[in-house]
Parts: structure tokens; C-alpha cells; sequence
């Protein structure tokens, strides 16, 4: 196989990864005349703030996933190859793929970060992470799959856990599931199984600091421990889960808490790409780069979004948040300054605006910290809601969030909770 990618004129750039950072990069550059070459190991583009929502039953995955093709369908510059990148090589101005070698003229890595499980081999191999749509069906599945098993066993040690919930993690994304998980308790999951005892159902949410939202202001911090209260979760900071063996998540403190969903949103690490110095490298794996985003000791290779630790923003020693917005930004200067020094002209730097941040814990329950304003409570929830909605690629996938969200506002219920297993097929050998 070939990338076969046709030879023309223009300045080819090679952006590694459709994420936000890279899509509103090629967004950018397919307005001129540059030859852009989008690689992705998936041909759509994941809206990762709703990933939970997929996971949870509240959403379909197609909702919140948009084909990169349809994205570029008009843009004849614009050349998309499915496949995953397997090393680069700087001297030869070339990357290795699955499609073979592909050369670039200027590279831009925006391949973001995986599950951090913090070399724990028990939690790798029994954890559930959720950093991408098929990860989130797979969560999907594993939790209605449990409920359907503690219908078929009289052991109440096994009913409660296959039927408790440990969720480690205190961030946005943990914070999202707990709450979601405690309405599904309280207002649906009874319907669907009432043969099942309840309050068998125990959700626990682990932070290993002192406090759920720490990325956030301390008012939305205490709010969100106080909601997620509200709601029935076990809110257990200052503890760490340190170890799953036997069908027990074991704690910091040595407690075992018998559960068969252990869901992991505990941390990232970045995607390692081989051809790089080891010096390039800095905390969390994250690439080192200057305030252009050009890789540390490369004028012609960058890096943004979560996989980029930019030095220069003393707000941000280590690097910017790891957010949808920063990545952004990052990617929209990155097409205005990679023109500029393809014209020779000096390079603008990047200099990171917080819009600010947001979480929802259920029903009427959110928290948002803007610049200069914080507030909670319902009408944080319809503010929520309005900028995920805005932020979701294509009128079609805008307009069935927006009917699956008001249908589940109304009636407190929606009907996506199916197991969809992949079909796995058998390979035929061929005949002799």
C-alpha cells in the first residue's frame, strides 16, 4: 500500500492528527494555496467533552462524531489518508505510516494524549478508560452488560458489584460520570430493572487531591462536591486508587470496594511519535516547544494542542491546560504564521486567551467559571449546554443533540441504552 499523494507545486504541510487542534488548522491552511495532508487513524473528527454522554446512554456516537471527508468535500487541496503515524524522520523530511513514507515540507503533530494509568498493571488491565467514541461504547456496553449478568445470579456480594461504580478521578470528565450515573440510578435504571435492589447500587468518586474541579475556581469546586453529594455519590478526596486485584478496587488506605467498573479518568499521558531527541520530551511526555509552536531544535516540525508543553507563558510553566481551547487558538495562529514564514515574514506568538471552564454535574447542576464572572446551578446547566451545543460540528449533529437533550429533559429518560457488540470475523485462508 501507498499514500499516493499527488506530487504538485504548492508547499505540502502533513498535519498528524484531526483533533481540535489539528482540524482548525486544516480548516485554516484549506483556504490557501498550500497542499494539506490530514492523517488520522480514524476518518472523523471526535467531539471529546460529550464522550461521557456516549458512554452513559445519552447520546448516539454518530452525534457527536463528523466525517473528515464531508468536512473537506469541497476543498480539492486538501488530501485525507487514514492511517496511523509510526515514527518521523526530521533528517529526511519524511514520516513512516501504515500507507508507507510520506514527505512534508512543514509537519504539525497534534496527536494529543491517552489514558495515564501511571504504570499500574492491575488498573491497565481492568480499568475502563474514556478517550475515545469506541472506548466509550465499549464503558457503554460493559455497564448495561453488568446489569443484565446481576440479573442472573443470587450471590449479593456479586449483584453489588457488578451494580457499584468506583470512578477515579475528580475532574470535569469523572465529575460528568459520577452525576450521570447517580440520575441514571435515581430516575432510570429502576425502570429497566426492577427486579434489581438499589441500594445494592453504590458510586464512589475518587480524587487523590483535596478536592473534585480543581482545575476550576474554589466556588465551583465546593459546589461541585456539594452537587455530587446532593445526587448520592460517595465523594472520597485525598485518596488514590491503588490497585484492582480480584474484583476489589483497592484504596490508598488499604480499603477494598467490591465493584466490576472500575472507570478510569485519572489522568493523561501523551502519544509518543520515535524520532525525536529524548530531550525533547518533558513532563507527561508532552513535546517541548517554543511560543511558534516549532518543536525544540526544529524550524520546520510543530507541535500543538495537548501533546505541546510551550515555554514562554508564565502563567503556564509547564505547558497550557489540556482543553479543547488551547489547542484551538494554537491551531488558528499556526496556519496564519506558517504562511507567514513561507512568505519570510516574522511569526506572531501565541499568546493563550482563557475563555474559561465549565462542568455539569446532572440535571440543573453545572458550574462555570468565566474571566470575570462565576456561577452555578441551573442556569450555569442551560449556559453548559448552549456552548457544547455551539461547539459540535455540522447543523444535522447540533440538531439531534439538541432533540435527544430536550427529549431526555422532558421525560427524564431516553432510549439509547443498547449493547452493540463488534462483530469479530473469522480470516479465511485461502486455498492452496
Amino acid at each position: 500500500m501507498i499514500a499516493n499523494i499527488p506530487e504538485t507545486p504548492r508547499k505540502r504541510v502533513v498535519i498528524v492528527g484531526a483533533g481540535f487542534g489539528g482540524l482548525a488548522l486544516a480548516q485554516k491552511l484549506a483556504q490557501e494555496e498550500i497542499q494539506v495532508v490530514l492523517i488520522d487513524k480514524n476518518n472523523y473528527h471526535q467531539f471529546q467533552p460529550l464522550f461521557y454522554q456516549v458512554a452513559m446512554a445519552g447520546l448516539e456516537p454518530s452525534s457527536i462524531a463528523f466525517p473528515l471527508r464531508k468536512i473537506f468535500q469541497k476543498k480539492k487541496n486538501v488530501h485525507i489518508r487514514v492511517t496511523k503515524v509510526r515514527a518521523i524522520h526530521p533528517e529526511r523530511k519524511k514520516i513512516s505510516t501504515d500507507l508507507g513514507e510520506i514527505w512534508y515540507d512543514y509537519l504539525v503533530l497534534g496527536i494529543g494524549t491517552n489514558t495515564n494509568f501511571f504504570g499500574m498493571q492491575n488498573i491497565i488491565e481492568n480499568a475502563i478508560p474514556m478517550k475515545s467514541v469506541s472506548e466509550a461504547i465499549y464503558l457503554r456496553n460493559r455497564v448495561l452488560e453488568n446489569f443484565e449478568a446481576a440479573l442472573s445470579t443470587r450471590d449479593q456480594d456479586k449483584i453489588a458489584g457488578l451494580m457499584t461504580m468506583v470512578v477515579v478521578g475528580g475532574g470535569p470528565t469523572g465529575t460528568e460520570i459520577s452525576g450521570t450515573l447517580a440520575e441514571m440510578k435515581k430516575m432510570i435504571l429502576p425502570k429497566d430493572y426492577p427486579e434489581l435492589d438499589f441500594n445494592l447500587m453504590k458510586i464512589y468518586i475518587f480524587e487523590s487531591g483535596d478536592g473534585v474541579l480543581k482545575v476550576m475556581s474554589e466556588e465551583a469546586s465546593r459546589k461541585g462536591k456539594e452537587y455530587l453529594e446532593e445526587l448520592g455519590v460517595t465523594v472520597r478526596t485525598g485518596e488514590r486508587i491503588a490497585d484492582y486485584i480480584d474484583g476489589y478496587a483497592i484504596t490508598s488506605t488499604g480499603e477494598k470496594i467490591r465493584t466490576d467498573n472500575l472507570i478510569w479518568s485519572a489522568g493523561v499521558i501523551a502519544n509518543k511519535i520515535e524520532g525525536f531527541p529524548p530531550e525533547v520530551f518533558g513532563r507527561g511526555g508532552r513535546i517541548k516547544v517554543n511560543q511558534y509552536s516549532q518543536v525544540e531544535g526544529f524550524t520546520d516540525v510543530f507541535a500543538i494542542g495537548d501533546l505541546a508543553a510551550m515555554s514562554g507563558d508564565p502563567a503556564f510553566p509547564e505547558g497550557h491546560p489540556q482543553l479543547a481551547q488551547p489547542a484551538i487558538q494554537q491551531g488558528k495562529l499556526l496556519a496564519s504564521n506558517l504562511l507567514k514564514l513561507i512568505n519570510d515574514q516574522p511569526m506572531k506568538p501565541f499568546e493563550y486567551k482563557d475563555l474559561g471552564s465549565m462542568a455539569t454535574i446532572g440535571r440543573n447542576k453545572a458550574v462555570v467559571d468565566l474571566p470575570r464572572w462565576k456561577f452555578q446551578g441551573g442556569f450555569a446547566w442551560f449556559v453548559w449546554m448552549f456552548v457544547h451545543l455551539m461547539g459540535i460540528l455540522g447543523v444535522k449533529n447540533k440538531v439531534l443533540v439538541f432533540i435527544n437533550w430536550f427529549w431526555n429533559y422532558v421525560t427524564y429518560d431516553q432510549s439509547l441504552r443498547l449493547i452493540i457488540r463488534p462483530r469479530v470475523t473469522r480470516k479465511i485462508k485461502p486455498d492452496n
